[in-house]
């Protein structure tokens, strides 16, 4: 798919496994569409599943004011999504076939947004997109470049909501970040 407005058609409309059956909302992304980076979860919670919005919860209250600390901003020059685009029951993590059935939209995203870098929240977008046997106790915050485009993983802000003994940690890797945007001249 090579336009925003049919690829969030299919999306909206998607049956390929069984998430569509209880969510409210297909999250599809939010943020700007031509932003240099990009930001990917697992896929939406509760919140998220009500409203159509990824991260509005308060873990994206967190991420916002993550993102802040670096100048970025959802409404101006990130764009944020994820793996699964339905909330899997009980905020559980998504199944690989429900990652796999998912995953050709968040490529389709990529492919429009045309990131030069994206950051992976959490685990299971960092296992899915940057590495099978990613460990985001011992990777987060290292780079690695795939094709085009730089890619890291942070834990994901809910994470960092049960245990804020890896907020420095995560700062650390947040300036990483505005230090990799900087490098690569990224705009923000």
């Amino acid at each position: 798919m090579n336009d925003w407005n049919g690829l969030k058609a299919e999306c909206a409309d998607c049956r390929r496994c069984g998430l569509c059956e209880q969510r409210h909302n297909v999250v599809f992304g939010v943020g700007n569409e031509c932003a240099d980076v990009m930001f990917v979860g697992e896929g939406p919670g509760e919140q998220e599943d009500l409203q159509g919005i990824p991260f509005v919860g308060p873990a994206g209250r967190l991420l916002d004011d993550m993102l802040s600390i670096i100048d970025l901003s959802r409404k101006e020059n990130v764009y944020i999504s994820n793996i699964v685009k339905c909330r899997p029951p009980r905020n559980r993590d998504p199944l690989e076939t429900e990652q796999d059935a998912c995953i050709g939209y968040l490529r389709n995203q990529v492919a429009l947004v045309k990131p030069k870098i994206i950051v992976c929240l959490g685990r299971i977008a960092a296992k899915k997109l940057i590495d099978e046997n990613y460990r985001i106790t011992r990777q987060h915050g290292q780079w690695v470049k795939k094709g085009d485009i730089w890619m890291t993983a942070i834990y994901h802000p809910s994470a960092l909501l049960r245990d804020v003994s890896k907020r420095p940690e995560t700062f650390d890797d947040l300036i990483s970040l505005r230090e990799k945007i900087r490098e690569v001249g990224a705009k923000v």
